[in-house]
């Protein structure tokens, strides 16, 4: 199930801080600016929600790391959950198989990122669509989606990630044109 927070600035911080893990805590305070805290507070919140909502876990979550830095439950290996946030919001995904999702802030993206990401077929269709920044954003969502379902994280070769993407890959655009974010199992 997907949870998701747009209105970052709709909850109480210093509370909201109260509710996490000592670990959560010190993750969301080394971020230098608010909007950073905030966004990384509310999708650790969306995850106990969920976990709350589908396992009736009330523990606050920590969390231990695969080898290339995937999260995962201590103490509930049967849980699989992915995290992202961006300027607008904040998503979390729980499943009972591994998943993986990205969120991203619809803004202007620079040549060089394309080249250095997209493959031939991705530069054209970015360049060719009505909004290039809503296209070159949602194939990014889709690679980051990807990559972290597999734990790889942005390790590879980022222009051959959709080569074989997953069967089951879904973008969704806010309807305010405010950020997009893409799934996958």
């Amino acid at each position: 199930m997907i949870y998701l927070n747009d209105r970052i600035f709709d909850f109480d911080f210093e509370t909201a801080l109260a509710e996490l893990s000592d670990q959560r805590r010190e993750q969301a305070l080394r971020f230098k600016h608010e909007l950073g805290q905030r966004t990384c507070v509310a999708a650790y919140l969306l995850l106990c929600e969920g976990l709350q909502k589908e396992y009736g876990i009330t523990d606050k979550p920590v969390f231990d790391y695969g080898e290339h830095g995937k999260p995962f439950i201590m103490g509930h290996p049967e849980i699989h959950f992915n995290l992202s946030h961006c300027r607008e919001a904040a998503i979390c995904i729980i499943a009972e198989h591994p998943v993986g999702i990205d969120i991203e802030s619809i803004r202007e993206f620079k040549p060089t990122l394309v080249d250095y990401t997209m493959n031939e077929e991705e530069v054209f269709r970015i360049y060719q669509a009505e909004r290039s920044d809503i296209e070159f954003i949602k194939l990014w969502t889709q690679k980051e989606a990807v990559l972290k379902l597999s734990g790889e994280g942005i390790s590879r070769d980022m222009k051959q990630v959709l080569h074989n993407p997953p069967a089951s890959l879904t973008t969704v655009v806010s309807a305010d044109f405010r950020y997009i974010y893409s799934y996958c199992y």
